[in-house]
């Protein structure tokens, strides 16, 4: 049975769709890498008022509330944890809020709680720069309220984790109640409908945003990744350094909005490989690239034979989709593997996720996508390593390789 207070909500027209059928709620509920659960309802809202109003209406019928933009499921907070939680579970779909704008001459960007990696880089293009994350360092289709509100971009060596201390977000105060916090740096307004409608409406002064408002990237990780004689290591989860309200909240508040730093596309890229049976050549390899090199790599990411194995088998499918087809057109395939699923899981004795693996075994079908080289790297050495070289790195890199 619909609760009352959802009927109610549809009933005021809040700029969002409501989802009650079980069956189309599913896709919110279980993540792509792993999480499921139940939850009542699924609100999308298409403004920023109209997830405020729905975050109050959640607030006010206390429920727990998960907030979700791409539902990428890389840590499991992005759907419900099982079916025995002690309050009614909503998901609140942040993906149609997906607009992002350039700030300072496009040295920053504003981006919404929908936007995604997808849609900031294709943004960005026109400006020679690039987002913090290019497609997803851990993830393809991740979104950048999400990155940040994690910290993540694990493999990049350069930027380090995600973070801005500029953000619109609503918490929960002392006293249990609902509030709206503008740490934007921008003028929008004193009231949460003021605030977000400017924002909807992209109805403020972009010239008043400055570059000294406030930090919109961790430009201090390049000193810690390079001390190498530190006891405590650089890169972990949690740290308190870079917990500042969105950035490491994960799921604690609800962000509408953040400012975060974007980077010039840099002139040329190499990718070198790396591959040994002896893991002790690749900590010398770090310790040399961190310590020796003036310009750090962009990226650097260990697989082990066993990983490259997983990746070969299950990741072909995804491999020829970005080579043939590019990264514009996997939003719109998400989409279609979604509705698939949805209809073919009406299907009585079809396994779950049949798109999934209808393509995983068109893929088997293909020739093989990897160089013979990379194959015998494969049989030589347990251990590889991807190192990502730009610009005036990929000297210094070749001269330690």
């Amino acid at each position: 049975m619909t609760e009352s207070w959802i009927k109610d909500l549809a009933a005021a027209q809040v700029e969002t769709r409501i989802i009650i059928d079980a069956q189309t709620i599913r896709r919110f509920t279980t993540g792509m890498r792993f999480g499921t659960g139940s939850a009542i309802a699924v609100f999308e809202p298409t403004s920023l008022v109209g997830f405020w109003h729905v975050l109050k209406a959640c607030v006010a019928a206390d429920c727990v509330i998960i907030c979700q933009a791409a539902n990428t499921g890389i840590t499991g907070g992005s759907t419900p944890d099982g079916n025995d939680y002690d309050r009614d579970v909503v998901i609140i779909s942040t993906l149609k809020l997906d607009t992002c704008m350039p700030l300072c001459d496009a040295q920053q960007a504003l981006v919404f709680a929908g936007g995604t990696l997808f849609r900031l880089e294709e943004m960005l293009n026109e400006y020679g720069r690039n987002p913090h994350s290019v497609i997803g360092s851990s993830c393809i289709g991740a979104s950048v309220v999400g990155g940040i509100c994690n910290n993540s971009g694990g493999s990049l060596v350069k930027r380090g984790p995600a973070y801005t201390e500029l953000s619109v977000f609503a918490q929960l105060t002392a006293q249990g109640e609902l509030e709206l916090v503008n740490h934007l740096g921008i003028e929008l307004g004193t009231t949460p409908e003021e605030i977000l409608g400017n924002l909807d409406a992209q109805r403020f002064d972009a010239s008043s945003a400055t570059l000294s408002g406030g930090l919109a990237s961790d430009p201090e990780y390049h000193q810690r990744v390079r001390d190498v004689e530190a006891d405590t290591p650089s890169r972990f989860n949690a740290d308190q350094r870079r917990l500042h309200e969105a950035s490491g909240s994960a799921g604690k508040l609800a962000v509408f909005a953040v400012r975060v730093d974007t980077f010039a596309k840099p002139q040329s890229e190499q990718v070198f490989y790396v591959g040994t049976n002896d893991p002790e050549q690749l900590n010398v390899i770090r310790t040399r690239l961190l310590s020796e090199c003036q310009e750090l790599p962009e990226m650097g990411e260990y697989m082990h034979r066993g990983w490259f194995d997983g990746a070969d088998h299950y990741c072909k499918d995804m491999f020829l989709i970005l080579k043939y087809l590019g990264t514009d057109f996997l939003p719109k395939l998400y989409s279609v593997k979604a509705a698939v699923d949805r209809f073919l899981e009406r299907v009585p004795g079809l396994p779950d996720l049949p798109a999934d693996r209808l393509m995983h075994w068109l893929a088997k079908l293909w020739p093989d996508h990897l160089p013979k080289r990379m194959r015998a790297y494969r049989e030589t050495y347990e251990h590889h390593l991807v190192v990502v070289g730009a610009d005036a790195a990929i000297p210094e890199i070749r001269e330690v390789l």
